[in-house]
């Protein structure tokens, strides 16, 4: 699962892309037509207006602001994550899977200790920060649409790496940094990239 992320500018590689949200028009059309303004500092939750990084319409990488959760009319309900192992071949996310790729930047995610109650139920526990071994930053996969002309993302899960299997069973997909344009590439088939799936991290207690 991956339902809040941390960002601020401290990873000098998340500046530039923080400010490019801020100042991108798609801003502008989320404040006036949703009331939600982009949030570039501190805790990222569902529904909220974060930056992503996608490809534009000229086949470059970019920022875009984008609002974290598919709309499910039917179920009257929001999709935040997307399991990596089906997206393919689920209806909701098959096309995003093939064409409309994102990377979600993060100095870090969260993920709440998951356990089992003496009458069987799951519990939740202490809450960690965690990020890939060795880096400052953290590249969340993720797939997004269109909703009423505006974009709508997921992020993706995998199964844990070694040492997070006592918290959660499952965790974000995430990828090297140096990864980013191949991943967002429609072109680019994004099961041959799985494999590169970073799983070392480091984790720690917060409040």
């Amino acid at each position: 699962m991956c339902t809040r992320y941390f960002m601020d500018d401290a990873p000098v590689s998340l500046v530039e892309i923080l400010l490019a949200a801020k100042q991108s028009r798609l801003a502008g059309r989320f404040l006036s037509e949703l009331g939600k303004s982009v949030i570039t500092q501190g805790e990222a939750r569902p529904t909220d207006v974060v930056p992503v990084i996608a490809t534009s319409q000229s086949g470059r990488r970019a920022v875009f602001p984008m609002k974290w959760g598919f709309t499910n009319p039917s179920h009257k309900s929001t999709i935040f994550n997307a399991r990596s192992e089906t997206a393919g071949i689920k209806p909701t996310f098959r096309d995003a899977w093939k064409s409309r790729r994102c990377i979600v930047p993060a100095s870090y995610y969260f993920e709440w200790e998951h356990f089992k109650s003496a009458d069987g139920k799951t519990m939740t526990g202490d809450k960690y920060a965690i990020q890939p071994a060795g880096d400052d930053a953290t590249w969340l996969c993720g797939l997004y649409r269109m909703e009423g002309g505006l974009p709508f993302f997921v992020i993706l899960t995998r199964e844990p790496g070694e040492g997070l299997e006592s918290i959660h069973d499952r965790m974000p997909l995430i990828l090297p940094e140096r990864y980013i344009d191949e991943w967002i590439s429609p072109a680019s088939d994004p099961d041959s990239l799985l494999g590169h799936a970073l799983t070392e991290m480091v984790l720690e207690k917060v409040e």
